[in-house]
């Protein structure tokens, strides 16, 4: 294993300008969730010119992809490649170095395969900012047959044990009858009042809320003029949790909050999802360990505990159907958010770049143990059994 690691560091360091190269384009040219057509063509080139064989338009999704390499006898490794961009901040959460360091994992791994046969899978998965193609692959049960799917997301630190929230994105409108403010209010039943009331009902919800859940939302049509009455009026908001099933609980306290301010005001609720919602994310801890002793091979020995700031992903969905590890890599001072200008100029930064090689190494050295231990894969896939019973 000593030589397959070294040869996998080796291999990555070697192919270190392609990388670069394709970071800096994705980089370069942004796509938001969906529209992602540049990255994904020049991350399915790539594959394919390293001998991959390249499903485009995966799932009917045209901007997804699958990238195969090996076959199915033996160990199967999934790494998730994410590339979508934010509305007006560009790659803010490094999603230009998650694909790249995907690609440069997976083509390390190929003489692994070769010498011990399995599979090795590139998904290349758009909008996960919004509606996560992972979700839509999860339900298809593309990841069942996999030992393990993982991937490393860019941070302002090393962690290995993540975590993230379960989230649910839900549309409230009202319907009310419109009538003038002034020369007749009481002809009109008004949406935006139940609406305010909403958000009254959820702002006294919150003290009884589970440490760590979370409701934020925005109003999104609050009428068209103050003299007229408004008929019609929405709010969005995400609803998070720390598992699917407390998540479930919470939401019906919030549906019964939206409700309680229909038949306060008269208006008519409707109430429907504006994205995908993503389960919590359950990180494989014998995956993880195998991980943080690869980093400790790179040299790196500053890795946090659990990642205690959390939000949603959809690699999430993938945990529940695979074992799964969704590790954090350092590109940025200590205290950096993401999502924000600060991240995104790391991601386009030479240490964002030489974090992306780390993360594409270990990456690899990890997927080689599960290909060539098969007593680790019956622990990794004993405990993934336990968390899903």
């Amino acid at each position: 294993m000593d030589e397959i690691k070294e040869k996998i560091k080796k291999d990555i360091y070697s192919a270190k300008d392609e990388l670069f190269e394709l970071s800096k384009y994705i980089y370069d040219n942004p796509e938001t969730g969906g529209r992602e057509y540049k990255a994904s063509a020049r991350l399915e080139d790539m594959l394919e010119r390293h001998g991959f064989t390249v499903k485009r338009g995966y799932l009917g999704l045209d901007t997804a992809f699958r990238a195969d390499y090996g076959s199915g006898d033996g160990a199967a490794v999934a790494v998730m490649a994410e590339y979508d961009a934010l509305p007006g901040l560009g790659h803010g959460c490094g999603h230009n170095l998650i694909c790249t360091a995907a690609a440069g994992a997976a083509i390390a791994l190929q003489p692994v395969i070769d010498w011990s046969g399995g599979l090795v899978t590139v998904f290349g998965t758009p909008a996960e900012e919004t509606n996560g193609a992972k979700v839509t692959m999860a339900d298809a049960g593309v990841f069942d047959p996999y030992d393990i799917a993982i991937m490393a997301h860019p941070s302002d630190k090393y962690c290995v044990y993540s975590s993230s929230l379960a989230m649910d994105a839900l549309r409230f409108e009202y319907f009310g009858r419109a009538a003038h403010a002034s020369a007749a209010p009481q002809e009109g039943i008004n949406a935006l009042d139940a609406v305010i009331m909403f958000f009254n009902g959820i702002n006294a919800l919150r003290q009884g809320m589970e440490e760590g859940s979370r409701i934020h939302g925005i109003i999104t049509d609050g009428g068209k003029a103050p003299n007229i009455i408004p008929e019609h009026a929405e709010a969005c908001f995400y609803v998070r949790a720390s598992t699917r099933i407390g998540l479930d609980e919470l939401k019906e306290k919030v549906l019964n909050c939206a409700k309680g301010a229909e038949l306060a005001t008269g208006a008519t609720l409707k109430v429907s999802k504006f994205e995908f919602s993503f389960d919590n994310m359950i990180t494989n801890r014998h995956l993880a360990e195998v991980c943080l002793e690869n980093l400790k091979l790179l040299d790196v020995y500053d890795v946090s505990g659990n990642d205690e700031n959390m939000g949603s992903t959809d690699m999430g969905n993938v945990s529940h159907r695979v074992p799964s590890m969704h590790m954090y890599f350092k590109i940025t001072n200590q205290g950096t958010p993401g999502h924000s200008i600060e991240m995104r100029d790391a991601a386009g930064s030479s240490k964002g770049m030489n974090g992306m090689l780390t993360a594409a190494c270990v990456m690899a050295m990890t997927a080689a143990d599960v290909i060539t231990d098969g007593n680790l894969r019956r622990r990794v896939r004993d405990e993934f059994n336990r968390a899903m019973q």
